[in-house]
């Protein structure tokens, strides 16, 4: 982000002096700070991909790949890593600068001497000690590169036990395609387009895990309007496992894959379903199909996926400082909002807005966010939730698109 200040304050543009009298250094600033944020993604993702990976690196290579390095490092020292103090022995700490070199710092100030270093995964730890980390995080307002300490877990369940070869966790989602599409590809999954054309009605997205693959099938709904011919949605089916035997890949059953790696797997599906899933989107029962408003209410209403739990995990611990504890009401899977001319309830999973006690569906477009207590991480639907609360709480305030009067009185 190129940003000018003058006397200490930030500008909203760039100065014109600046663009009429420097237009070639400007081009060239612009071009840097292109050619940055595209190195600082790519770290981002590579370093990302370390969690499904189980890799491990000794001191001096962790420090100079980690920590020392200009582009690395920005996210290295925000990141939660172990080292093995004994045989099978793994103790989590923060990065921490010691006169002598690099050490990890644990919850309790306790310096590690750093033999073999690798990254702190939640799924390793149980829920005490994730607790105590995303403790830690909150209580140094410390916004991490990626998701970690409040990073979604997903392990084996007895329904995937039993169907062996495949999973249907999160089979049975109407989701916006393109923007499914773009996310897919985002995350690495290899995957062709779906359309209204010979094999182009079933979908299967792929990404490789070293010697594992990850498969996600997924379908065209196809429209009823005969003349419309874009691919609008489709909807999600079952994710299979294989492992690379030589140069062919071998089906094998769900609780034969690596921890790490299915856990990783199956946040990517749900991050799927999670961003282009047509519940979360609040707006869309006013501009949706009637064919898909039963799956939009139940996914409003029902229980909150893994990822809506992380952001009620993370709310239970940001509201009690947020200056409007005495106001709101964080339950199993509503924010419940007390404004002055009414009463509402904010759905964790999708960011829906309705009334309180009657249920009526309340659309809520925020305009201009107030302003929310800082986040651990980038998550749209929690910075949502919470631009909402504040917006319902001023509610004798609103004016323009959201029309309260017609559902408070």
């Amino acid at each position: 982000m190129l940003r000018f200040e003058r006397d200490g304050r930030a500008l909203k543009g760039v100065p014109a002096v600046v663009r009429a009298d420097h237009p070639g250094e400007l081009a060239d600033l612009r071009s840097l700070v292109r050619d940055v944020g595209t190195s600082l993604a790519g770290e981002r993702g590579r370093i990302e991909s370390l969690l499904s990976a189980d890799r491990v690196w000794s001191a001096a290579d962790w420090a100079a790949r980690y920590l020392d390095q200009p582009v690395t490092g920005c996210f290295g020292r925000r990141l939660i890593w172990q080292t093995e103090v004994g045989p099978g022995r793994w103790v989590t700490g923060w990065p921490h600068r010691e006169p002598s070199g690099w050490t990890l710092l644990t919850r309790e100030g306790t310096v590690l001497p750093v033999g073999r270093v690798r990254l702190w995964h939640p799924l390793r730890a149980g829920a005490d000690e994730v607790g105590a980390w995303r403790d830690r995080t909150m209580a140094g307002d410390l916004r991490q590169p990626l998701r970690q300490a409040f990073r979604e877990v997903y392990r084996v369940t007895p329904a995937e036990k039993a169907t062996r070869f495949h999973s249907d966790r999160f089979a049975g989602h109407i989701l916006r395609y393109r923007q499914a599409n773009a996310t897919m590809r985002t995350r690495g999954w290899a995957t062709t387009y779906l359309g209204p054309w010979d094999g182009g009605f079933e979908g299967e997205a792929v990404r490789e895990f070293g010697a594992w693959r990850a498969r996600f099938f997924h379908a065209l709904v196809e429209d009823p309007d005969e003349h419309d011919h874009g691919t609008r949605y489709c909807v999600t089916d079952r994710v299979r496992f294989d492992r690379r035997d030589g140069t062919v890949w071998q089906p094998v059953p769900v609780t034969g894959v690596p921890p790490l790696v299915f856990s990783e797997a199956m946040r990517d599906v749900a991050g799927f379903v999670e961003v282009a899933s047509i519940a979360t989107d609040p707006q869309w029962r006013d501009r949706g199909t009637a064919r898909f408003r039963s799956y939009w209410a139940e996914e409003t209403t029902g229980p909150l996926t893994t990822s809506a739990e992380i952001r009620r995990d993370v709310l239970s611990r940001l509201l009690p400082r947020s200056g409007i504890a005495d106001r709101v009401v964080l339950g199993p899977r509503f924010l419940r909002v007390r404004g002055s001319r009414g009463a509402y309830r904010i759905h964790l999973g999708s960011g829906v807005v309705r009334t309180d006690p009657d249920d009526t569906y309340l659309p809520v477009a925020v305009d201009r966010r107030p302003p929310v207590p800082p986040l651990p991480f980038e998550d749209a639907v929690l910075t949502e939730v919470l631009s909402r609360a504040f917006l319902l709480l001023a509610d004798d305030g609103i004016t323009g698109g959201t029309d309260l009067r017609r559902v408070t009185g």
